[in-house]
C-alpha cells in the first residue's frame, strides 16, 4: 500500500529529483542559487531545462508554462508544449534553457495601474528558481517574476523577492557585529493559516450573489448560527472529512506540507494549516493552496469560499501570517538563546520588529485591505483595525526592566546590562496566546492576524520585511561605528523600547475603550476601510523606506496604490449592481406576490363572513407592503449613487464616494430586504436562505 512519504512531492522537481537528474555541477551551481541567494549561472540553464522537460515528460507532462502572480491576486500561466517538428514529419520533445529563464506572456490586460499604455502587449516572465517546479495536470509549471517592457514588476513576486534581499542583507550586517561569521544568508519564512467555508454546489448555484461577488449580499439572521460553540474543532462531518482527506492527497504531491486541518468556529467553515518554509515558497504554495481547495471541492459537488465575510453575522475567514526570520544554519533569530550574547541578538532583532510594526503600522494595514476584509476587521472574529503588538508577560516584563536599568523579576538581582553581566533566562511559550491582537509573538515566531481569507500572502510579507530591514539598518549603521559596542547595544534597545512601547498592547484589542486609547492617547492610526489607508502608501517616509531598500520603484508604488483602489470600487459597484438586480427581479417581485396572495385571501374570507376580521393577514399585508415600496425605494437610492460615481475625477474621490455613500445604502436596502425575508412564506422567498446554506453539507 503506498504511503504519503512514497508519493510527498512526486509532483516536485524539488532537491531530490535534482541531485538525481542534474550533472554534479549544474546541481552543485543551482543550489548555491537556491541555498545563498547567489546569481544563476546561465550557461547551466540549458541542462537544467533538458533534466526538467525529460522528468516532466516522464511524469506525462505535454506542456509547460511559466507561472506568475500578476496584480489581479491570483495566478496566471500561458502553456507551451514542448513539441517541436523534426525533419521526418514528427515531433521531437524540446525545452531549451532560453526557455526555462524568460517568458514573454501578452501583459496587456492585466492591471498595470498606469505603468504601461493598454496598447503595450510586451511583458515579461523571469524563473524564480529558489522555488520549485512542479506538475499541475499536464503542465509543467515554472515560477517566475512578471515584468513590464520596462522592467517595472507587474506581480506580487518580485516585490517579495526584493524584500527577503533586503533583510537578508541587514540581518547579515548585525549577525556580524554578533561574531557570527559562517551564516551566508537570512531568510524570513512564513506558516499561512488558511480559513475557508464549504456550501454545497446547489447552494451556490441558487445564490447570485454568491456566484457574482463571492458573499451573500442579503440574508436573515438563522436561528441556530455559532452560538453554541458545537461546531469549533467538532466532529468532521463525513462529506468534509472526504474532501479533506483528498485535498491533502493533492497538496502533499506538490510539496505542500499541509499539517493541520480542523472546523472552524462558524457552521461550515473549517482551516488547513502547512508547516513553516521559505516566504516566497509559502507564497506559492498559498497561492496554489487556494486554488486547489476550489477544484477539490468541485469534485466532492462542494464550492469553497474564499471571501472573507460571506455570511453576515457568522465568523469570517481570515489567513493568520505566522512569520519568523532564522539564518541559513535554522537557527531562528527570534528565540532567546543560552548566553549573553545570544539573548543580546534576539532582543536586538526582537526590538527590530517592535520598532517596524510602529513605524509602519499604515504599511501592515495596507497590506491586508481589500473591500472584503474590511467586513472583517473589527469584528469579533478578526483583530481591529488598529495596529498593535503582543509580547506576553514575562517578555514585557524584561523590556520594562531594560527600559528602567532595574533588576528582572525573574532572576535575582540581575541588571538588564546587555552583554555584560549575565541575562536572566526566559521562556518562549510563557503566556497564553492573544487572539484579538492583530501582531502577536507566539514563541519565535510573530503571527500577523489581520490578514483576509483571499489575500495573496506576498503583500503582507513585502511590508514585514522591507520595514524589519529598515530597523535592522538604523541598528547597523550605529553599530558598525560604536567606540563601545556593548554599551551602545544596550543605550540603542534600552531607546528603541522607550521609543516603540506604544505599540505594545497585551489586552483585549476588542474593547472600545483599547481602541479610544489606542487613537486618543497612544496615536496610533485606526485606518477602518481601504478607501481610508491606502493613498497612505503614498506617504513620504512609506516611498523613502521601500524605495531606500529597491523593494519597489515611485512609480511601482502609484500603480499599486491605483490598483488595489481601482480593484476596492469595481469589488463594491459589482456588489451593488447585484444587489440592485437581486432585489428588482427576485425579493420584491417575491414579497408582493407573498402580501397579493394574502390580501386575496382576505378578500375571499370576508367575501365569504363580512365578520371576520383577518387581522393577523392585514396587518402582515401592511407590513409586506410597507416593505416592498422600502425596498423599491432603497435600490432606486442606490443606483442613483452609483450613477453620480460617474461625476468623480479620480479613483480616490470614488473610493471616498463609495465607502461614504454606496456602502450605507447597501446597508439600508440590506436592512428591508432582510425583514421582509423573516415575513415572507419560505415557499415564495426566491432562494436558499442562511440556515439552508450554512447547514447543507452533511
Amino acid at each position: 500500500m503506498e504511503t504519503v512519504s512514497d508519493y510527498f512531492g512526486s509532483l516536485v522537481f524539488d532537491d531530490r529529483v535534482m541531485r538525481a537528474k542534474l550533472p554534479g555541477k549544474v546541481y552543485e551551481s543551482l543550489k548555491k542559487t537556491i541555498d545563498e541567494g547567489l546569481e544563476l549561472d546561465s550557461g547551466l540553464a540549458n541542462a537544467v531545462a533538458e533534466a526538467m522537460k525529460d522528468w516532466a515528460v516522464s511524469k506525462g507532462a505535454t506542456h509547460y508554462t511559466h507561472w506568475f502572480q500578476p496584480l489581479t491576486g491570483v495566478t496566471a500561466e500561458k502553456h507551451d508544449s514542448f513539441i517541436s517538428p523534426s525533419p521526418d514529419g514528427g515531433v521531437i520533445m524540446e525545452f531549451s534553457g532560453k526557455e526555462l529563464i524568460k517568458g514573454e506572456p501578452d501583459a496587456s490586460s492585466f492591471p498595470s495601474g498606469g505603468l504601461r499604455a493598454t496598447f503595450e502587449a510586451r511583458g515579461y516572465t523571469a524563473w524564480d528558481p529558489t522555488s520549485y517546479a512542479f506538475i499541475k495536470g499536464k503542465t509543467l509549471c515554472i515560477p517566475t517574476a512578471f515584468c513590464s517592457y520596462g522592467g517595472h514588476a507587474l506581480d506580487k513576486k518580485t516585490p517579495l523577492l526584493r524584500s527577503m534581499e533586503a533583510l537578508n542583507k541587514q540581518a547579515l550586517r548585525i549577525l556580524r557585529l554578533f561574531g557570527n561569521t559562517t551564516a551566508r544568508c537570512v531568510r524570513s519564512s512564513v506558516g499561512p493559516e488558511q480559513e475557508y467555508f464549504l456550501i454545497t454546489k446547489e447552494m451556490y448555484d441558487a445564490r447570485p450573489d454568491i456566484k457574482f461577488t463571492g458573499r451573500t449580499l442579503f440574508g436573515a439572521k438563522p436561528p441556530k448560527g455559532q452560538e453554541m460553540d458545537d461546531h469549533y474543532f467538532g466532529v468532521i462531518k463525513p462529506r468534509v472529512a472526504e474532501f479533506m482527506e483528498d485535498l491533502n492527497e493533492e497538496l502533499w504531491k506538490l510539496g505542500i506540507m499541509a499539517k493541520t486541518e480542523h472546523n472552524e468556529v462558524a457552521p461550515a467553515q473549517h482551516e488547513l494549516a502547512p508547516i513553516f518554509t521559505t516566504t516566497n515558497v509559502a507564497t506559492d504554495h498559498n497561492q496554489l493552496t487556494m486554488e486547489i481547495m476550489q477544484k477539490v471541492a468541485a469534485r466532492h459537488g462542494l464550492v469553497c469560499l474564499l471571501h472573507e465575510k460571506p455570511f453576515a453575522g457568522v465568523n469570517g475567514s481570515g489567513k493568520h501570517n505566522n512569520w519568523s526570520i532564522a539564518a541559513d544554519n535554522g537557527k531562528s533569530l527570534l528565540s532567546p538563546g543560552d548566553t549573553p550574547y545570544e539573548n543580546a541578538q534576539f532582543l536586538l532583532f526582537l526590538c527590530s520588529v517592535i520598532q517596524a510594526v510602529d513605524d509602519y503600522q499604515d504599511l501592515l494595514r495596507i497590506s491586508v485591505a481589500t473591500a472584503g476584509n474590511d467586513h472583517r476587521l473589527g469584528a469579533n472574529e478578526a483583530p481591529p483595525a488598529v495596529v498593535s503588538m503582543f509580547l506576553g508577560d514575562e517578555l514585557n516584563a524584561v523590556l520594562e526592566a531594560i527600559e528602567n536599568d532595574r533588576p528582572y523579576k525573574g532572576a535575582e538581582k540581575t541588571q538588564m546590562k546587555l552583554g555584560v553581566d549575565v541575562l536572566p533566562k526566559f521562556n518562549r511559550d510563557a503566556t497564553d496566546r492573544n487572539r484579538t491582537s492583530p501582531f502577536a509573538f507566539t514563541g519565535n515566531k510573530f503571527e500577523f492576524r489581520m490578514l483576509g481569507s483571499s489575500n495573496s500572502i506576498a503583500c503582507a510579507n513585502i511590508m514585514l520585511n522591507a520595514s524589519v530591514a529598515e530597523s535592522l539598518k538604523q541598528y547597523a549603521d550605529l553599530l558598525e561605528n560604536a567606540e563601545n559596542f556593548e554599551d551602545t547595544l544596550h543605550e540603542l534597545i534600552k531607546k528603541t523600547i522607550k521609543d516603540h512601547k506604544r505599540i505594545i498592547f497585551n489586552g483585549n484589542g476588542y474593547d472600545d475603550a483599547w481602541i479610544k486609547e489606542a487613537t486618543e492617547v497612544r496615536g496610533l492610526t485606526n485606518y477602518r476601510t481601504t478607501a481610508d489607508c491606502m493613498p497612505h502608501l503614498l506617504d513620504k517616509k512609506n516611498v523613502d523606506m521601500l524605495t531606500s531598500h529597491g523593494v519597489f520603484t515611485v512609480e511601482e508604488l502609484r500603480s499599486r496604490c491605483e490598483i488595489m483602489l481601482e480593484n476596492y470600487c469595481k469589488t463594491v459597484v459589482i456588489e451593488a449592481n447585484t444587489m440592485i438586480d437581486m432585489a428588482r427581479t427576485q425579493i420584491a417581485p417575491a414579497v408582493e406576490k407573498y402580501s397579493a396572495d394574502l390580501a386575496a385571501n382576505v378578500a375571499v374570507k370576508k367575501a365569504a363572513d363580512s365578520s371576520i376580521a383577518c387581522r393577523y393577514e392585514t396587518k402582515l399585508v401592511s407590513k409586506l407592503s410597507s416593505l416592498t415600496d422600502s425596498i423599491a425605494e432603497r435600490t432606486e437610492a442606490l443606483e442613483n449613487a452609483l450613477i453620480s460615481l460617474h461625476d468623480t475625477s479620480n479613483v480616490i474621490e470614488e473610493s471616498a464616494e463609495i465607502r461614504d455613500r454606496i456602502l450605507s445604502r447597501m446597508g439600508e436596502l440590506r436592512i428591508a430586504a432582510d425583514e421582509a425575508e423573516t415575513l415572507t412564506a419560505r415557499s415564495y422567498w426566491p432562494f436558499p436562505t442562511y440556515g439552508d446554506i450554512l447547514f447543507s453539507v452533511k
